[in-house]
């Protein structure tokens, strides 16, 4: 009988180990969301960001899990290592060098790109808590009270070094969660902190309606267009193009093998999350440092760059698109997967095998991909119409509910081919000690 629900992990206790290390790293997370920075009177702070609701703030504190509201010691969320990992990567399709480390040192080169990732991300928080630092001193609430209790060199300094702390503490969470837990590490960070606020952002709606802003009506509209969305992300993430393969009859030893018809499953969404995520933090990095700084064409940045300002969702897509197709080439090898088929003795109906299989593949790809990419673009553009329209808050946007479900349906798929891996193994097991008792 195969493993399935959830009264199997009392059957597999290697499952329930990972599933209980993952959540406790969640909850040492969410903990430390808590934890604030030195110096800051939180009071203040509180008023300030009231008052700057559904704002590129807005979007920062959603990707923070609520520590950038806090200013907590994870303030800075995961999005500088992101933003670090897309620079290298980056590198690695001009650089020769990290290209041939990449590919051809195997494990140690691999060891040497995530160790030039923690350099970058350390750079990236040093710059963006400086940034954060500064603007923090210059900032007062809406009654004039500053939020900065002894601003100084002494501030930014102990500041700097809390959120550069905090997040290479959040990069170690993340790589002990993938590595000894279920699912990407850094995806669930990001998953754990927009689910947390959901509750908060339910019970704003509802206070937003109970005050007469948001009619009931206007409700039942958002509450369609979330379920609308819900189910169009998870049709678009299951969906495939599935190309056909015929293998033909060849003869090993005194048998006939071969003669089968199997398919070659190509996502719409071959990139998943990464798109928007990527986007994300390339916009948010000089976002962050221009919404903190006092210098005036900055400030006009920060204007340009508001979640419903139509700049910002134009050069939003665009990297949302560039990525799905920079992160697919990443992902998926046509010419590797040409090879193999070849090798194996199979074919695509009317395509020769070897070079043409390739280009075949390549070409649905490209295809499939735009349409993946478009997908994606529209989901994310979503919550910034909604926002501006109708007064939601940012959680109940399509780039949140495409994390969401996204990082949900990956983890569940690894919890599933752990379950089926875990009973094939099981099953060979007993025969193996068959075998070796005769």
């Amino acid at each position: 009988m195969a493993l399935s629900g959830v009264e199997n992990l009392a059957r597999l206790p290697e499952l329930k180990k990972k599933l209980l290390w993952t959540f406790a790293l969640l909850a040492v997370y969410r903990l430390g969301i808590h934890i604030p920075v030195p110096g800051v009177d939180s009071g203040a702070l509180a008023d300030f960001f009231a008052s700057a609701q559904n704002t590129l703030f807005g979007l920062f504190d959603m990707f923070s899990g609520g520590g950038l509201k806090n200013l907590s010691i994870f303030a800075l969320g995961i999005m500088p290592y992101i933003s670090a990992s897309i620079i290298i990567q980056l590198l690695t399709v001009v650089s020769p060098e990290l290209k041939r480390m990449q590919k051809e040192e195997g494990e140690a080169g691999r060891k040497k790109m995530t160790q030039y990732t923690r350099y970058g991300t350390v750079l990236i928080c040093l710059v963006q808590g400086f940034a954060i630092s500064a603007g923090l001193e210059g900032m007062s609430s809406p009654s004039g009270a500053p939020v900065v209790l002894h601003a100084g060199m002494g501030f930014k300094l102990m500041t700097v070094l809390t959120l550069t702390a905090g997040t290479c503490f959040l990069m170690w969470l993340g790589e002990q969660m993938t590595e000894k837990g279920i699912g990407n590490g850094i995806s669930l960070i990001i998953f754990g902190g927009i689910v947390a606020g959901l509750p908060s952002a339910l019970i704003n709606t509802t206070r937003l309606m109970t005050v007469g802003e948001i009619s009931l009506f206007m409700l039942l509209i958002i509450m369609a267009v979330m379920v609308a969305t819900l189910a169009f992300i998870v049709f678009m993430e299951r969906g495939q193009r599935r190309i056909p393969i015929h293998y033909a009859k060849r003869q090993m030893g005194r048998r006939m093998v071969g003669g089968q018809t199997t398919h070659l499953p190509l996502r719409i969404n071959t990139a998943g999350v990464i798109p928007p995520i990527f986007a994300s933090s390339i916009l948010m990095f000089p976002a962050t440092i221009a919404q903190f700084s006092n210098v005036a064409w900055l400030k006009d940045l920060t204007g340009f760059l508001t979640p419903s300002s139509i700049i910002y969702n134009l050069v939003y897509i665009a990297i949302i698109i560039f990525f799905c197709y920079f992160y697919t080439a990443i992902v998926f090898d046509p010419k590797g997967i040409a090879e193999n088929i070849q090798k194996q003795g199979g074919f695509i109906p009317g395509i020769r095998p070897g070079v043409k299989t390739r280009e075949y593949i390549d070409r649905v790809l490209a295809r499939i991909t735009l349409w993946g990419a478009l997908y994606v673009s529209a989901i994310c553009v979503l919550p910034m119409i909604m926002i501006a329209k109708l007064n939601v808050p940012f959680y109940f946007g399509g780039t949140a509910l495409l994390i969401v479900v996204g990082v949900g349906m990956d983890t569940m798929g690894q919890i599933e081919s752990y379950l089926i891996s875990r009973q094939y193994e099981g099953l060979m097991g007993k025969a193996g000690k068959v075998k070796g008792r005769r």
